[in-house]
């Protein structure tokens, strides 16, 4: 009788033991996504781009693929597109007022600055043209979500 109440106890013990270790365990937050492409651009921030469509490329010159990035959105420059390179150590207000988390980005936004289109992190030249195309004119991508 005196060890079935001496294991009654030590299990009484462990059960409150635990339950106190479960309170004082702290819970991680979820996660967030920090890579967000801005749904729309203010077309007074680049004033020297007066084409009906705007690529707008949010780099670093610390980043390797940014530099890669703002090649390949240059091949894209008209006289209907424009390319912007809003690089973080020459334009940093730039990067906090769209609250750029992570470069490179890619936004490409018509003449209203509404983006319609847009990547965060490396893309390839391929879905990149595209991506635009398809934002011009709906319909002429084989893959019309690129970007979406």
């Amino acid at each position: 009788m005196t060890q079935l109440l001496i294991a009654v106890v030590v299990a009484a013990g462990a059960v409150g033991v635990g339950l106190v270790l479960r309170r004082r365990r702290t819970v991680a937050a979820p996660t967030q996504p920090s890579m967000v492409v801005p749904a729309q651009l203010d077309r007074a921030d680049f004033p020297e781009s007066t084409a009906p469509w705007i690529v707008v490329v949010f780099s670093s010159a610390s980043c390797h693929s940014c530099a890669d990035v703002v090649r390949k959105a240059q091949v894209l420059a008209s006289s209907q597109v424009a390319v912007v390179d809003v690089e973080f150590g020459a334009m940093p207000a730039l990067h906090r007022k769209y609250d750029i988390q992570a470069v490179p980005m890619v936004a490409i936004a018509d003449a209203e600055g509404v983006v319609h289109r847009g990547f965060a992190g490396l893309v390839s030249a391929t879905d990149l043209w595209a991506a635009v195309a398809e934002a011009r004119e709906p319909g002429t991508s084989p893959e019309p979500e690129l970007g979406a």
